[in-house]
Parts: C-alpha cells; structure tokens; sequence
C-alpha cells in the first residue's frame, strides 16, 4: 500500500532500521537516529543496485516520487541514476567555473597583446562598471539576449550610446570565444545588432586659414604653462593623434636627422610611424628640452612627473582660449588633423602622401610597405611647406 504524508511524518524509530515501502522500488528507511532517507531500489544487467534519492523531511513524499520518476526513466534506459546524477554535478561545476566573467577576462588577455594600452583600459573599465555586476558570476551558458538588452538599454538611457554600442560588440566578441572553445553554444549578442540606435558621427571640424591666425593669435596670449602652448604648436605642425604626443619620450627624436620615429606600441594601428621635423618643430623642442630634457617624457604631468600630460589638458587649454566650449566654434586637439588635411589636399599634395603622414592604415601591406619608404622624401618637404604656410599666415 503506497505511503501516506501522515504515515511518513508519524513513523518513530526503533532499534533496527524500518523499511517503508511506497512501489515500484520506491522506499523510506528509518533509521535508529531518527533520520528518515528515501531509497530507490532497481536492477540494471540483473544485478541489484540501491539509488539514494534524499532525506526526508528535506524532501518530501511528493518530492521523492518525482525523483523516483526520472530516476526509473534513467534505468529503463540502463543508466545508473548515480551516475547521470555525477555527471550532471560535473556539468554544473564546470558552467559555474564559466561564468561570463571568467571568459570575458580570459578573452581580453588574449586579445590584449594586438590592443593599445588605452583601448585595453576601455574594455576592461565598461565591462567592469556596466556589464560585470550585472551577469559577470553567471555561467555563460545561462546568459541570455534579455539580459543584455537590459544592460545596453541601462547605459544607453544615461545618454552613452557609443558605450553602449562597444558592450554589444565586445560581448559578442565573448560569446564567440566561448564557443569556439565549447564553452557556449551560441552568441546571443548577435540577435541585439541594430537594438542600439547608433549616434550620429561628428567629424572633427578643422580651422580655416583665418582661424589658424585667430589660433596662433590667442596662443601668443595664452597665459598658461610654455610647456602647454608648445604641445599645441607642436600639434599643428606634427598633425599627431593627441595621445602620440603626450606620451612622446625624448628617445625617439632624432634632431640631426630632423626625425621623430613613433614606435608600434604607441601608434592606433600598432605600426611604428616616422614624422618629420620641420624646421620650426625642431626650434619648439630644442626650447622644449631646456624644460623637461632631463625626464623620459616630453610632455611630464605636473603632478606625477612619472607620467604624461593628462588628455585633458590640451582640450582645457583650448576651451580657455575660446576654441572649445559652449558658444565656441567646437574645435579640439585632435582637430589638428583634419585642418593639416584639408589644407594639404587644397594645396594639390597626393592624397596617398597626406594619408601616409597622418598614419592611416594602408590595408595592402605590400603597398603600405613601399609607400612607408617611398613617400617619406615627399613627406619631409610636405612638412616643411606646412610649416612655412603657417609662419606666412602669422606674420
């Protein structure tokens, strides 16, 4: 007769253990202690076996009969319920080893060694503030699309949706790795393309030839550090990205040869980059080098010597001047290149030697080789008459 909850609840134990029968194999033992454990009892290849399904009153009747269920269907399979029971624990002990967390910092380190400091800095500062505490301690398998709708819809309210828009490409990037390391079956990220409305894209604006006087004019007035008003006289004639500047070392001059060899490490595309140095260039670091000459770095941050000028002191600079800002005409640091463009492509030099110059990427490598080395003539007196250009206008 199949057991009761009264039955099972008002059992006391005796000196030897009671076996209660429920069916089908189904038992509760009841022990001397007093513990009360459900047993499934079953043959697989004519032998014997004992599955203990749980204790009681941590399980219920109710709940050992399910059990007993699943467990019966394993059998008629011929698969010892204590073993699928092992295998499923593995399993979960390995999804819960793979959280998200752990694959997207595993995916970082290896993706690092092709990154620029700066961008390595960037993913690991997003996902650690917008996606980690969120998903980071579940097992990837268990992170669905919904979870990160609600994570680029979070950052994309706050009004960053270029941020937005990096977490859904870095964590497909993720899910990728995962499964191409049988980690995850598939990349849910991947059905959230086109979620995030993408924000219009503002070039930066370059000066005009009378804004590059107004410019000049209000540097001569600035009344901030030399070491500042240098950097941005040093940008327009360099044409740099701002971060080549800052962290520029006095090792990669080469004053004689009138040269600046940016190393791989220090440049976007990981490529090492040559400018050179136009005749005012070289008179700028030569006063530069009376300041900060004994230092590594040409551009030391006031505060940590050991580290380079802050981003956001040329742009600073440049709101006091009244170049940036509200009511101003928007320009910034990195502005520099796209005024060093349009006016060398005014002036009739190739396009493919301006390009060169501002280190863009040339995705033939065997070309970009040869224009490394074939337009670097061309480049030094290119610089040299964009110099000169910017003296005429000043005077």
């Amino acid at each position: 007769m199949p057991l009761t909850d009264a039955k099972v609840r008002n059992t006391k134990p005796s000196e030897r253990p009671q076996k209660l029968a429920d069916g089908q194999g189904l038992y509760l033992e009841v022990r001397p202690t007093g513990s009360k454990l459900w047993r499934y009892r079953y043959r697989i290849a004519g032998k014997e076996n004992i599955f203990a399904i749980g204790e009681y009153p941590t399980m219920s009747l109710a709940g050992a009969r399910t059990e007993h269920d699943k467990a019966r269907a394993l059998v008629k399979q011929g698969i010892h319920p204590a073993h699928h029971r092992q295998a499923e624990r593995l399993v979960n002990r390995t999804a819960n080893a793979n959280t998200f967390e752990a694959l997207a910092r595993e995916w970082i380190d290896k993706k690092a060694p092709g990154w620029t400091p700066y961008y390595l800095r960037q993913v690991e500062r997003f996902l650690a503030a917008d996606v980690f505490p969120h998903i980071g301690k579940l097992p990837i398998r268990n992170v669905t699309a919904a979870h990160l709708l609600e994570i680029i819809r979070r950052v994309e309210a706050r009004g960053a949706e270029t941020v937005a828009l990096l977490i859904r490409q870095w964590s497909s990037a993720i899910f990728r790795y995962a499964v191409a390391t049988l980690r995850a079956d598939h990349d849910p990220a991947a059905a959230l393309k086109g979620a995030i409305h993408r924000p219009k894209v503002e070039h930066r604006k370059p000066l005009t030839r009378e804004q590059i006087v107004q410019f000049i004019k209000a540097l001569d007035e600035y009344g901030g550090y030399r070491a500042t008003v240098i950097a941005l006289r040093l940008m327009l004639l360099t044409f740099v990205r701002t971060v080549e500047l800052r962290k520029a070392e006095w090792h990669e001059f080469d004053l004689e040869r009138a040269e600046w060899r940016i190393p791989a490490e220090k440049m976007k595309m990981r490529q090492p980059h040559i400018v050179p140095l136009s005749r005012q260039a070289i008179e700028l670091l030569q006063e530069l080098h009376t300041f900060t000459g004994g230092r590594a770095l040409l551009f030391p941050n006031l505060r940590n010597p050991n580290t380079c000028m802050t981003s956001t002191t040329l742009n600073r600079a440049l709101e006091r001047m009244g170049f940036s800002g509200k009511g101003s005409i928007g320009f910034s640091a990195h502005g520099f290149r796209a005024t060093a463009s349009t006016l060398l492509n005014e002036m009739g030099y190739r396009s493919d030697v301006i390009e060169r110059q501002l280190a863009h990427t040339e995705r033939n490598k065997v070309r970009a080789s040869y224009n490394q080395a074939q337009y670097l003539d061309e480049r030094k007196v290119m610089m040299q008459v964009w110099a000169d250009l910017i003296d005429e206008l000043t005077k």
